[in-house]
Formats: C-alpha cells, structure tokens, sequence
C-alpha cells in the first residue's frame, strides 16, 4: 500500500511539472527510479509558454491529483494510527554531530508527538524506549529550478540509522532508511517518518519466539575473516561482552580467503566468510564444520563518473561487459541507453577490484556468473578469481580509496560502507526488470523470494526473482568446528551463536544489514546443538 501510494504520488507530481512548463521537477522526481539527473548543464533553455492544450491537461491534473493524493492522505492517517495499544515515554537521545543530526532528530521528536501511543519525554530515566543513532545528510549536486534564470537548488541524500532500547537496555528494534524516491517537506522530514512508521508497525507486531539459551560463558575466543559482516560482528561482540564480562572476544577483519586458512590451521576459534563451503570443500579441513548464517548484506556498485554526483543504472549486460573488458568507455551505448539523460563522458572506465580473498568479491561474482554465461565459463564464482581487466585493491577501504581518487572509475563495496563514506552507488536492474538500489528492504525481499533449497543453510541470494529485490544480495557465515575443546570454550561459542541468532539480529538493521528470515534463524539455532566438546 505504501508503495501503491508513492506511485500516486509521482504520477501527480510528474503531471503538474509537465502541465507547468517544469520537465525539470519532473525529472528530479523520477531521478532515482531512472537514472535521470538533469543537472544545470544539461537543462539551459528557453522556458516554453503554456499551450491551450497543456492547459487542458493542467485542469485534468487538478482533478486526478485531487482523486489520487485523497486516498494518500487517507492511508497516511490510517498508519498514523498504527500504534501500540498502551502509551509508551519515549526519548529520542542525540544522533551525533554529523551534518542534518539535529534536525532528524527534531524531525523524529515532531513525528513522535503526532503519533498517538507515544509521549515523548525530556529525561532517558523517564523513558520506556531510548531512541539513540547516527545520521547524515550531504549534497549530491544542483537542478535548475528556472531554465531561464539559471536558478539552481541542491539535491541531497543521506540516512538515517536508529535502535530502540528498552529499560534494560536491551535492543527492542532498528533500522536504517535512505531518502524516498518522492517526499515532500524535506529530507529530514521523510527519514524521520520513515524510521517513526517502521518503528511503530514493528513494536506492535509479535515477534517470533526464537528461545536463548542461557549458558555459562568465559574465556578468550578468536575469530578471524570476512571484512563484509565486520561492523555488525564488532557490535555484537562488544554488546555480548558487556553481558559476559568473564569472556573476551577478539575479530580479524582479515578478508573471507585467509580467514578459512587460520581456520584450517587452528589459529582461530572460527572463521567468517561470505562464500559458504561446499561439501568438497569442507574436506581440506581438519573437521567436519557448521556454517551458521548470520545476517544479510548487500554489495553496492560505486563508481566515479566526471566528478559527478549522478545516479546511474546498471543492468547485468554492462556490469558484465564492464569487468570482463568488452565494455570500456562510460558513453558506450549500453550505458547511454539505461541512463538517458546522465553525463557520460568519452572516458575509459577504470575497473577496480580486490586484490585480497574476499567474500564482497564471491557476492559480486556469483551474481556474474548466474547473468553471463561468459563469465561464467571464462571466471566463475569465487573469493579470489583471475579478474580480466582492473586494478587491484586491498579490501573495502582500499576499493573505496581507488575509487575516490581515480576519476572514471567503478568498484564494489559492502552497502554500509559505501553510505558511511558518501559514495555514489547505483542501482542494479533484477530479475523483475526493476532498477533497485541497495536497502535493507531490497534485501529482505532477495532472501524472501531466492529461489533454491529452504532447507540448506548454504544458499545463495543473488538474483533473486522479486519485484523489488536487490540483485547482489548475500547472506554471510560464521563457519564453527563441530567438535569444540573444553567445555568452557564449547559454551562460549554455543552463548555466543544463540544470542547472535535471537537478541543480536534486533541491533543489525542499524548498521545496514537485514536481520535472518525466521525459517532460517530457527534452522540455524536446531544445527548449534550439534556442538560437541573434546
């Protein structure tokens, strides 16, 4: 319904900018969706009077956005609504000093007191829920908002990323948004709503009866792996410690490739990799290993066009075309013809890659291989491939560092990292035949709809046929010996993955990642009592 009302609206406001001489709103409204950015360089010229017949369909816009937008208003009083039976104190604690904090956070207080169910509360003693996060907001560039006169306003982007505490100080829920693709009173106005609708239709709904386990846990556990998961990884650990604190937790973000080689040589306690093991596979091992999933990400496609900050379209031909060298200048007709009015210079592209092992790149890779059979034959899937053409570059930092400073680019990077780090990513046609950008939705909705066996834990999401999926969706994985030595350490590991799997996938929407589906924490929960001790 929510997306149903969107759609309202954008034919609305797509009518009144036609009607009123304004292709340029128009565009900026359809911008996201299409790929169209009408910058100030590219929309100079004579404003065109209004004819009799663009007149007419002004009159007729009156009256369908009369008819359409109603309802809008309507369903938007209805989720209003939505709220939890009882009054819940709310505070809403700081949201960092990044620029746009304030103001979301005033936006969410503003929200919060029209929402009936909620009182929003001057102290955090007071409080049944702490509301606490980050967010940003930056200027992606300028639209001509006068073709005469050559006025130009900003265009911006940003998120928001938020958890609920309860009096125990246990996450309740989180979330992070990214901007509409139509809002009307501001960008801080519509990440606030956002985050306030989600939080309300989610404290209401029940949650799933996931059991924790309660287990005596001590020690020092090490683990080492996978650069995606880690910001989530370092969270969890920090938050399990806090409940433990006879135990110790210490990751290696050393990338998926080597972390499976410690794991092979019993440096580590575990291992973490965004590519999960075969059965063949498992049998360079010492022993028979679980692969428990953990939580859901996504790869975002970042590039540096022109200096440019300009929403680009990829579909499956160029993104195959651009890594197995085919297609090599960012004007090829394949680009221009998914990106009509974006600016594309005459420029080769720089492919960057990474040099390292890495599970990002197994994502990548696999999504190649299922939407190019060429790549398939000539590269396949895997941590570590033989790229055909690029420059290499030490994980996600070293790939956004190339990028950042090499004009022309494109490289792939984990969805968090490349919002963190305010760089432009574009969106990805699916299976549907949909461009969607990378989101914690679109990636619930891969994991949702992925075709395959339900019941192998091991199962890969990329591609998946949904209507709003994200095409390079994945889960990741810690991977546990199945034979633990020591008791205590057996039960550190054994706590440890029952929190992750129940409590800990309430924080992990915060930071970027979708939470398991259900089905799949359950299943992961039944495989951790196979832990045994030496």
């Amino acid at each position: 319904m929510v997306e149903h009302n969107r759609e309202r609206r954008r034919i609305v406001v797509t009518a009144f900018s036609y009607c009123w001489g304004r292709p340029d709103l128009s565009s900026n409204v359809l911008q996201q969706r299409t790929g169209i950015d009408r910058t100030e360089e590219n929309m100079r010229g004579p404003r065109r009077n209004r004819s009799p017949l663009r007149k007419s369909l002004l009159a007729l816009a009156l009256w369908t956005g009369a008819w359409l937008l109603l309802p809008c208003a309507l369903t938007a009083t209805t989720a209003a609504a939505e709220v939890p039976s009882s009054v819940r104190k709310v505070f809403v604690d700081s949201l960092g000093t990044d620029h746009g904090a304030d103001e979301m956070r005033n936006s969410i207080i503003r929200r919060l007191q029209k929402t009936r169910g909620f009182e929003v509360v001057t102290a955090p003693e007071d409080a049944d829920i702490r509301i606490r996060g980050t967010g940003r907001i930056w200027v992606t560039g300028h639209i001509t908002t006068n073709p005469r006169t050559h006025v130009s306003q900003p265009t911006f982007s940003g998120f928001l990323s938020v958890e609920a505490l309860g009096k125990n100080g246990e996450t309740l829920w989180s979330y992070l948004v990214t901007p509409s693709q139509v809002f009307w009173n501001g960008i801080s106005d519509d990440l606030a709503e956002q985050v306030v609708n989600k939080m309300t239709v989610a404290l209401n709904e029940s949650q799933p009866n996931l059991s924790h386990a309660t287990l005596p846990t001590q020690g020092h556990l090490k683990g080492a792996g996978a650069t995606f998961p880690a910001p989530i990884y370092r969270s969890w650990f920090e938050s399990f410690e806090d409940r433990n604190p006879n135990l110790r937790i210490s990751y290696d973000p050393v990338g998926s490739g080597e972390g499976l080689q410690l794991l092979k040589e019993r440096a580590v306690d575990f291992g973490a990799s965004d590519m999960p093991l075969s059965d063949k596979a498992m049998q360079g091992f010492p022993q028979r290993l679980l692969q428990i999933p953990t939580v859901l990400g996504a790869v975002a496609i970042i590039y540096n066009v022109g200096g440019r900050h300009q929403s680009l379209n990829f579909t499956p031909e160029i993104l195959s075309g651009i890594y197995l060298g085919t297609i090599r200048k960012w004007n090829d007709p394949e680009i221009a013809k998914a990106n009509h009015d974006a600016v594309l210079p005459a420029e080769d592209i720089v492919v960057v890659h990474r040099s390292d092992g890495s599970g990002t790149s197994f994502a990548f890779t696999d999504y190649l291989s299922k939407i190019s059979s060429q790549w398939k034959a000539s590269v396949g899937a895997g941590t570590d491939v033989r790229w055909p053409v690029g420059i290499a570059a030490q994980g996600n930092e070293g790939v956004a560092s190339a990028v950042q400073r090499t004009p022309d680019s494109i490289g792939y990077v984990e969805f968090i990292y490349a919002l963190q780090h305010e760089l432009s990513f574009g969106a990805v046609r699916n299976a549907a035949g949909l461009f969607i950008k990378p989101s914690i939705a679109s990636v619930t909705e891969a994991a949702a709809t992925a075709t395959g066996n339900r019941n192998d834990l091991r199962a890969s999401i990329t591609n998946a046929p949904g209507k709003e999926a994200y095409p390079i969706s994945t889960y990741t994985w810690l991977l546990i010996p199945e034979k633990i030595e020591g008791a205590d350490r057996k039960n550190a590991i054994a706590g440890l993955l029952h929190w992750i799997l129940t409590t800990g996938q309430k924080k992990c929407s915060a930071l970027g990642y979708a939470p398991l589906p259900t089905e799949v924490a359950r299943q992961a929960l039944s495989s951790v009592g196979s832990l045994t001790n030496n």
